[in-house]
């Protein structure tokens, strides 16, 4: 028997929608299991799901569009996640111009609450899965990217007819999950394509993407402080940095999904509260005063005995309507490369001017401390 080529080879060729072919037939219509044919596991499980549910790979999705009153509910019950996130995705909206892809942005149910990038509305594929209302979960629309991703909580892509139903195989699609401030996931943002060139490096796009709206997430909840996480040698100010937001008496209010990875025994679940001295082991009095001095770089343990570099500031009055931007004087955030040599200096002036020891403090060359040094004069 020849040996089919593996799904994910020579992306968008004919190879690669032939494998897809191959497998549909086998899994969705002779109900085989697929095994070796290449195809992601999300895609796999999905097909299953479906399966379970009753659908019909042959049958049409139902592009079901809710009622006005549902419709006013889904609207004011995601404003405040559309707000947030219109920015971004604006930003999104430029990155893909050129691609005749666009993106849609759902809430926890898969149901459509805003949309952005260049739609062409006389195309009824493109209309019908961007009304904002519209149901695209998996019982709904079976296997997508949007539907996979919410099952999933993780960054998928899908192409072509690697989705359930045989009038959705012109879709191409990246998704990835929002998780919110309290851990639970809060919707989803995708990259869709019709017709398209196959493009899975739209992934990690969206997989970012949906990092800066749950960053932003996090910041726009009411706290007090915010405290910028990561691990030595790692430059703070990005959006790669873990977030905890905290009021005034040192409760978290809210934080990102890095921080919850960084800190595994940490569990905001939004129901029980948890004080950040359960977390971190620094004195509430320290980590306060280190916010209101405006001092830039903070050495913060863990009961583990890890340690972070931290960044404590006082939240800025409406700065957190908009998504935290590096170099951003509306923030009162150093560019990256001042707030790189901002940390230097910092531990240079803590190891009492001993370059080796400041360069093992940050996890660094002393060559590289001497020039970036020396590039600031």
């Amino acid at each position: 028997m020849s040996t089919l080529p593996s799904a994910h080879s020579y992306p968008g060729s004919h190879a690669r929608l032939e494998s897809i072919s191959y497998a549909r037939k086998r899994m969705l219509l002779e109900q085989q299991t697929v095994g070796a044919s290449g195809l992601a596991p999300w895609v796999e499980r999905s097909w299953q799901r479906c399966i379970s549910y009753g659908l019909q790979p042959s049958h049409s999705a139902i592009f079901t569009a809710l009622s006005i009153q549902h419709m006013r509910r889904t609207a004011e019950g995601n404003a405040h996640l559309v707000h947030i996130a219109k920015p971004i995705l604006e930003q999104l909206g430029r990155a893909i111009a050129n691609t005749r892809y666009f993106a849609i942005l759902t809430n926890a149910d898969g149901v459509v609450v805003d949309v952005s990038g260049a739609i062409d509305r006389s195309d009824p594929r493109a209309d019908l899965i961007t009304r904002i209302g519209t149901d695209l979960s998996e019982r709904s629309m079976g296997t997508t990217a949007i539907s996979t991703a919410l099952a999933e909580h993780q960054p998928v892509w899908l192409h072509r007819g690697e989705h359930f139903f045989s009038n959705t195989t012109h879709y191409s699609c990246a998704g990835a999950p929002l998780i919110g401030p309290d851990g639970v996931c809060q919707g989803m943002l995708d990259v869709t394509g019709i017709d398209a060139m196959e493009r899975p490096e739209l992934m990690h796009l969206v997989a970012q993407t949906a990092r800066k709206i749950e960053n932003a997430l996090v910041l726009a909840r009411k706290h007090y402080l915010t405290l910028r996480l990561n691990w030595p040698g790692s430059p703070l100010g990005s959006d790669a940095d873990g977030l905890l937001c905290l009021d005034k008496d040192g409760w978290i209010q809210g934080a990102n999904s890095n921080a919850r990875q960084m800190v595994p025994l940490f569990n905001l679940n939004g129901t029980t509260a948890v004080h950040f001295s359960e977390v971190l082991g620094v004195p509430q009095d320290l980590l306060f005063d280190a916010a209101r001095q405006n001092r830039h770089f903070l050495e913060v343990p863990l009961w583990s005995g890890l340690v972070f570099h931290a960044w404590a500031t006082v939240r800025q009055s409406d700065d957190t309507l908009q998504p935290m931007v590096v170099g951003s004087p509306r923030h009162g955030v150093l560019p990256l490369k001042d707030l790189e040599t901002a940390l230097i200096r910092k531990a240079v002036d803590e190891a009492r001017g001993n370059i080796a020891k400041a360069a093992q403090t940050l996890g660094i060359s002393r060559a590289t401390v001497y020039r970036k040094l020396a590039r600031k004069g």
